[in-house]
């Protein structure tokens, strides 16, 4: 019968002093999930400060679904929201500046929405 060898946290190789290098080796909870390509990538990652490029990303992806899906309200809607929290979060704004930017938010799809499917945003009025 083999003996496993248990965890032993001490034995765990640690920088002695803040001038130890890091590992070039991506090493981190999530590393035995991703790809050689993307573990190449992480250093530079990690090295990107702010939410710009995923904002603009949101953006670019938000553009693509309008322009090859214009009837998936659900999934507009979804991405205007991830949209809207990415950049309340960049700009840390308060509860109300984040509802009232989600409100011009929601004011936009429902103009996008309307020129799309001007039958489902039709206002009932008979005068």
């Amino acid at each position: 019968m083999s003996k496993r060898k248990s965890f032993n946290p001490k034995k765990v190789p640690r920088p002695t002093s803040p001038t130890d290098k890091i590992p070039s080796e991506p090493r981190g909870f999530y590393a035995d999930a991703l790809s050689n390509v993307e573990k190449e990538r992480l250093p530079e990652a990690r090295q990107l400060e702010g939410l710009d490029e995923e904002i603009a990303l949101l953006r670019v992806k938000l553009n693509q679904l309008v322009a090859e899906h214009p009837d998936d309200m659900d999934g507009l809607v979804k991405a205007v929201r991830l949209l809207l929290q990415a950049v309340a979060t960049k700009y840390r704004l308060s509860p109300q500046a984040k509802n009232d930017l989600y409100e011009s938010f929601a004011g936009v799809m429902k103009g996008i929405g309307g020129m799309m499917l001007p039958e489902a945003f039709r206002l009932d009025k008979e005068e």
